[in-house]
């Protein structure tokens, strides 16, 4: 496998808006800190850290929809921000978003069909006649048929799961290389959470997709991904195979993370170690030096809070940024 997505030593700071009684020091918020990662091609990447941890962030550099404070990004060996006009139009065709709320991510005042063909509009790519052709095609192929029922129907007369399914349908239209999921179904009743995941793993068999799957929920992690990438304030603490990230966990963020995944087996939930984080999350305006989870951390040394950890290989691609 190649990379297709090659992301090197990414940050996005935020300026803080002064207050009244502010210094006149400018501050910032340290979103995302020297993220540096790649997804192959037909891989399925977890970004996975709770609320605040910069992963939204990432996925929104990835798209472009943020320009980022120093960095490069990659896509098929392209520069993305060094694209502009008419490459730029092209090179949006191939990386996707579907959005984690797929009722506030549809036009409410537009039918399925006006929003499905307006990738096409956009792109200047087919014809009238061909795009009711290719909108048929998508609502079927995210399980929405006969798409006659659904193509002249507006947002708020489906369901949750039902707009989902639009909301995927959309990211696939222009037939993407790359689809950024952010938090597909955590909106999602879980009744429903299991039928979107299988219609995602099946249309990235289908239509050779790569996904960065951006979630906070390690259990939604382990039946859809290939390898996980932790964040945690904005930097990747630990990254390995899916498989070998739940066996073997090394950050101990990570432990904690995963002791919050409920387990179905009883006997094996009891045996595991479990990991309960104290404190609350630093701010992102003025985080701490050294390794920033030392301030909740159970095993930090003196050493955490000076010298920064950064990611070293331990063996079968599984990387990890800790002083232990």
């Amino acid at each position: 496998m190649t990379a297709l997505l090659e992301v090197d030593k990414l940050r996005k700071y935020f300026p803080v808006k002064a207050g009244l009684f502010a210094s006149g020091e400018k501050k910032f918020v340290h979103a995302v800190e020297d993220i540096t990662l790649s997804v192959e091609e037909g891989e399925t990447l977890a970004l996975v850290g709770e609320s605040g941890c910069g992963k939204t962030t990432t996925g929104k550099l990835i798209l472009r929809l943020l320009r980022p404070t120093s960095g490069t990004i990659r896509f098929a060996g392209e520069d993305i921000f060094q694209s502009s006009g008419e490459r730029l139009l092209a090179l949006r065709r191939y990386i996707q978003i579907i959005f984690q709320d797929p009722y506030a991510s549809l036009n409410p005042r537009k039918t399925v069909r006006r929003i499905l063909s307006k990738p096409f509009l956009l792109q200047r790519l087919l014809s009238k006649e061909d795009i009711n052709i290719r909108v048929q095609e998508l609502l079927e192929s995210v399980g929405l048929a006969p798409a006659s029922l659904y193509a002249e129907r507006h947002p708020h007369e489906f369901s949750g799961g039902q707009r989902q399914r639009i909301g995927i349908a959309r990211a696939i239209a222009l037939k993407p290389k790359l689809i950024v999921a952010d938090e597909p179904v955590s909106a999602l009743d879980m009744s429903v959470r299991s039928q979107v995941l299988n219609l995602l793993k099946g249309l990235k068999k289908e239509l050779g997709l790569t996904y960065l799957f951006i979630t906070h929920d390690l259990a939604v992690v382990r039946s859809t991904c290939d390898r996980v990438a932790v964040m945690y304030m904005g930097k990747i603490v630990e990254m390995a195979d899916v498989n070998e990230l739940y066996a073997n966990p090394l950050h101990p963020y990570t432990k904690a993370m995963l002791s919050a995944t409920p387990i179905p087996n009883p006997q094996l939930a009891r045996s595991m170690e479990r990991v309960i984080l104290g404190g609350d999350v630093p701010s992102p305006i003025d985080p701490p030096a050294g390794c920033r989870f030392h301030t909740r951390c159970a095993q930090a040394q003196t050493r955490c809070s000076k010298e920064d950890p950064v990611l070293v290989n331990m063996g079968e691609s599984h990387f990890v940024a800790c002083h232990h």
